[in-house]
């Protein structure tokens, strides 16, 4: 913990955010050679340290007809542009390596039409607009950032007729509400007028042309025009300054409440703008957007440290290389960190002081902004071998959003690996407590096993541990540091994928001194070393006895008296969760008694191999066909609102109003079946292997 150092990862910082490195770009490929010279260096390098490389779709704007938003008259004379950049407040937002602001992988198209708001396209936003009488065949549609994903504002317009969506991050969302120039960066850390947020507007991840096979160049491709997952209409970014000029010259009705935000003018819903304004009632929006797919080469930079007792266990640490301009925060901040712990542990590894006892295998993820590529590919290329061996992952993407507290996400299994480490580290700033008693006080629950301990928040698909545990069923984590909740509405830091998220943003505001990466780094370090050292993995499969028995729970209360009136009984599943209950118990006994004594190594060796494999057990790749890649069945994607096993919820919601003995009603009954058959092959896991 001593040797990692807070100004050698500022270093680090400057270095890897100095320039744009947009995946498969020439800087991207410089920053994969610096990888690789850092991890085979004499004095501080690793085992070894190889390049994977991919070929895979991206999507690009045209830099000969770049992508624009203007308001034109009947006869087309353009009345008003929006930006094509941001404003270049630092020097660092204008140059041939930034990228301009566009939706990856929106498809081109010129959709002209009037202007409706459309709050966060969501579906719900969309059918109140409906029901309001406001006719959507043909509009453009004005979205903010929040709500749902960017892809799923496209899907739900396209749906209600709408022509293009333009997206954009309102202040109140962002900022506090402070929207003015001498209130954002670089006076403070808000989100300048002209900031855009780019991001890929793909439904699913992964490569788009090789779903579930290796992007290699001897893989079948799906052709491009039948490939799934692209948004169905064009779509573009722009920033609050030009979103403002649309929003507050709209007509038609007030916008509910909880869709007003803070441009400085009552939010309508138009369709088209008011005679009384900058425009003219019949003016209209264009929206023209020339992106391009393209094939282009992507790696991944693998460094290995080899076990010196278990080498067929891997403990998995990585975050993604590529940003969208300098990427200073997102995700050079996690690579940042990266490079320091494999520093400080291959130095110790170079001198021959430390071995782990199992391989310790290092991530840089290519192509991650487009849709989690790279690390999907490698989960695709390697599956089985990872599936067999990975002992967990751990994933750094963003290493610091603030520098108040820690924010940890995981499968139950590692909430006490990250509570132990979290405990050993004195808090940046407040040396008197630890990182977890600083935790505690930001963000807390009430477990009905430990009382109150630290909120462990649950993984979706924002970063690359999606594939670890969606799709191979690996224990997995993703940790930073991150803001007081309280003190601010901010849903994210405010330059997220921006050209102002540069090395000075972070020096100034995010973490002056480096000291919240020093602790994120020193937390890794800790976990990466229990779990590849300790003899017993220190995975606690009791931990996910709390998240079935609060499933169950939920499932009885807000949905056992609707099951009961079609003839669906959650019996079944009670008794499994009292098998899994009773398998985890006697498992926890079982450590304690061996680690009282010397234990027969292939006696630790089984019982980690039940704590390794009690993930993938609740994989079933048959329960969500509809879903690409996701198989966990506790974790995948929720769309009902009852906080139960998601199949569950979301088939229950789904036959709510059809008739007994539908379709629907057979797909509640099948679901439930699924999460029965999992938590029993979970609980037969846990059970003594000579035991069927």
């Amino acid at each position: 913990m001593g040797q990692l150092d807070a100004s050698r990862i500022r270093e680090n910082l400057r270095e890897l955010s100095r320039e744009p490195h947009l995946s498969s770009t020439p800087r991207d490929e410089e920053l994969v050679q610096l990888l690789l010279q850092r991890w085979r260096d004499a004095e501080s390098g690793l085992d070894s340290a190889e390049t994977f490389e991919y070929e895979v779709l991206l999507s690009l704007p045209s830099q000969e007809q770049p992508n624009s938003v203007t308001i034109v008259d009947p006869t087309g004379n353009i009345l008003f542009s929006c930006r094509r950049s941001e404003e270049n407040v630092t020097g660092e937002q204008e140059g041939p390596d930034v990228v301009p602001p566009y939706a990856a992988y929106a498809p081109p198209g010129t959709p002209q039409g009037l202007l409706v708001y459309a709050n966060q396209g969501s579906e719900e936003d969309f059918e109140e607009l409906q029901n309001r009488g406001i006719r959507l065949e043909g509009t453009i549609a004005l979205t903010r950032y929040g709500g749902v994903g960017r892809g799923a504002k496209a899907v739900n317009a396209a749906k209600h007729g709408v022509a293009g969506v333009l997206v954009y991050t309102d202040p109140s969302d962002i900022n506090d509400g402070q929207s003015s120039p001498s209130q954002t960066f670089p006076y403070s850390w808000g989100l300048p007028p002209s900031g855009v947020e780019r991001g890929s507007y793909l439904e699913y991840f992964g490569d788009p042309l090789t779903p579930y096979l290796p992007a290699n160049p001897s893989s079948f491709r799906l052709d491009p025009a039948n490939a799934s997952g692209f948004p169905p209409i064009p779509a573009q970014p722009i920033g609050f300054e030009d979103a403002k000029v649309l929003l507050c010259n709209l007509q038609g009705a007030s916008a509910p409440e909880t869709w007003q935000g803070a441009l400085g003018c009552e939010y309508r819903l138009g369709p088209g703008f008011r005679s009384d304004g900058n425009f003219s009632a019949d003016s209209q929006v264009n929206v023209s957007v020339h992106n391009r797919l393209e094939l282009r080469n992507s790696s991944n930079v693998l460094g290995i440290i080899r076990g010196a007792v278990e080498p067929d266990r891997y403990v998995l640490y990585g975050n993604h290389r590529d940003s969208w301009v300098h990427g200073a925060v997102d995700p050079s901040s996690g690579t940042a960190v990266l490079l320091e712990v494999t520093r400080a542990l291959g130095t110790l590894l170079k001198k021959g002081t430390w071995r782990p006892r199992r391989s310790v295998i290092f991530g840089s993820w290519g192509a991650e902004e487009f849709g989690l590529i790279g690390s999907t590919e490698f989960t695709e290329e390697f599956f089985s071998k990872l599936q067999e061996r990975t002992v967990a992952y751990i994933n750094v993407d963003i290493s610091v959003f603030a520098n108040v507290s820690l924010r940890a996400q995981g499968t139950p299994p590692i909430q006490s690996v990250v509570f132990t480490a979290a405990k050993q580290i004195p808090a940046p700033g407040r040396s008197s407590l630890s990182i977890y008693d600083n935790w505690i006080q930001y963000s807390n629950r009430s477990s009905p096993v430990y009382g109150l301990v630290p909120s462990l928040g649950t993984l979706g698909a924002g970063s690359d541990y999606a594939p670890f545990i969606h799709f191979l069923g690996i224990s997995s984590m993703d940790l930073a540091y991150t803001y007081d909740r309280s003190k601010t509405s901010a849903r994210i830091y405010p330059t997220y994928h921006t050209a102002f998220d540069t090395f000075g943003y972070v020096d100034n505001f995010v973490d002056p001194g480096f000291s919240s990466h020093q602790a994120v780094s020193r937390v890794v370090g800790n976990v990466l070393l229990r779990l590849s050292d300790s003899l017993f993995l220190p995975l606690n499969v009791s931990d996910y006895s709390e998240t079935l028995r609060s499933f169950l729970q939920a499932a009885q209360q807000d949905l056992g008296a609707l099951l009961e009136q079609h003839s669906i009984s959650l019996g079944p599943l009670v008794a499994a969760v009292d098998k899994f209950e009773g398998a985890a118990a006697a498992l926890d006994e079982r450590i304690s008694e061996l680690q009282k004594g010397t234990p027969d190594p292939l006696q630790v060796r089984m019982l980690n191999d039940q704590l390794m494999l009690l993930e993938r057990s609740f994989l079933n790749s048959r329960a969500f066909p509809e879903e690409r890649y996701y198989s966990h069945v506790l974790w995948a994607p929720r769309t009902g609102s009852v906080a139960t096993f998601p199949g569950l919820a979301n088939a229950c919601s789904a036959a709510m109003n059809t008739a007994p003995g539908s379709a629907a009603w057979a797909e509640v009954q099948r679901q439930l079946s699924i999460v029965v058959a999992a938590v029993e092959a979970a609980a037969a896991t846990l059970r003594p292997v000579a035991d069927l």
